[in-house]
């Protein structure tokens, strides 16, 4: 890649993207073959919210690789509690690691990261902004299930505060892709997102239900109502459980609909859809390996 740091997806060309998921190929045909690529290579990882896919995935990735990690651990136990500023945590623990992940409650927290230290580093969420590592296993998914081109792509749930939502879009521009939002009108896309995506020229539209759109669509991406990311509960009670997907939903679906969620669900999803051929998301959960896998193995390559 051409980046010394993996901030959000805007900074992903076509070729980027391409690069990275041919490479994950590769590792997912042949993991063995990468066992020792960076061995004695140091990995350290920043996560001031909770994580299990994303924590565990990139864990189990740079050990795969051969190196290991240094985790700064729940930041009840850091000196964080201290009063301890992201800034200087963050050059602190370059100073142990030959790269970073970091995952911040706050938007925008791993672009300033990047502005102070010189070992890569990697956004593993930033509250409401962007998790472009998960957008790549995403499209990884995406582009064996059902290919990047000629696609047209339901996306449900709570696109406003959805970091997975706003990086996959942005990242789908490059591509011959119709992106269709379902969502309540208290969770549509930020205006911000929705400028973004038009001056980039992007098929774009916008749904209250799914009934309409569905037997279109060849990916339904499916995201849970973020609790975590509403200021006021009132918000959040008014429009939990408002999407749900399961057996009589599907009715309408095309044979070879491909069904994701980023996971952890909550209700949105019902579980009889699992045993169903379109359930993609615990694959895509897998998928998360060999791309991060990918990404480490590029970005450090010159460490």
């Amino acid at each position: 890649m051409r980046h010394d740091h993996l901030i959000d997806t805007k900074q992903l060309t076509r070729q980027d993207i391409e690069n990275v998921l041919d490479h994950a190929a590769e590792i997912d045909a042949d993991p063995s073959a990468f066992a020792d690529r960076h061995a004695g290579k140091l990995l350290g990882l920043m996560f001031y919210e909770p994580s299990t896919r994303t924590k565990m995935s990139f864990e189990t990735s740079i050990k795969r690789l051969g190196g290991d990690i240094v985790d700064m651990g729940p930041v009840e136990s850091s000196s964080v509690k201290k009063g301890e500023s992201l800034a200087d945590t963050a050059r602190v623990i370059e100073g142990y690691a030959d790269a970073l992940v970091l995952r911040h409650p706050s938007q925008g927290a791993a672009k300033m990261v990047g502005e102070f230290v010189d070992v890569p580093l990697l956004n593993a969420g930033d509250g409401a902004g962007h998790h472009p590592t998960q957008t790549l296993l995403d499209l990884y998914t995406i582009r064996e299930n059902a290919g990047l081109d000629d696609l047209t792509i339901g996306i449900m749930g709570d696109l406003k505060y959805g970091r997975t939502v706003h990086s996959l879009a942005y990242a789908l521009t490059n591509f011959d892709a119709h992106q269709h939002f379902i969502s309540p009108g208290s969770l549509k896309l930020p205006r911000s997102v929705r400028y973004d995506l038009h001056e980039a020229g992007a098929s774009v539209r916008e749904h209250t239900d799914i009934e309409a759109i569905l037997p279109n669509l060849d990916v339904l991406y499916v995201t849970r109502i973020q609790r975590e990311r509403f200021p006021d509960e009132n918000e959040y009670r008014a429009v939990a459980g408002d999407y749900q997907i399961d057996f009589e939903t599907l009715e309408a679906a095309p044979d070879d609909l491909t069904i994701m969620h980023p996971l952890p669900r909550v209700d949105e999803i019902a579980p009889e859809v699992d045993e169903t051929e379109h359930a993609k998301y615990f694959e895509q959960a897998h998928n998360g390996i060999p791309v991060r896998m990918a990404l480490l193995d590029s970005m450090l390559e010159d460490q």
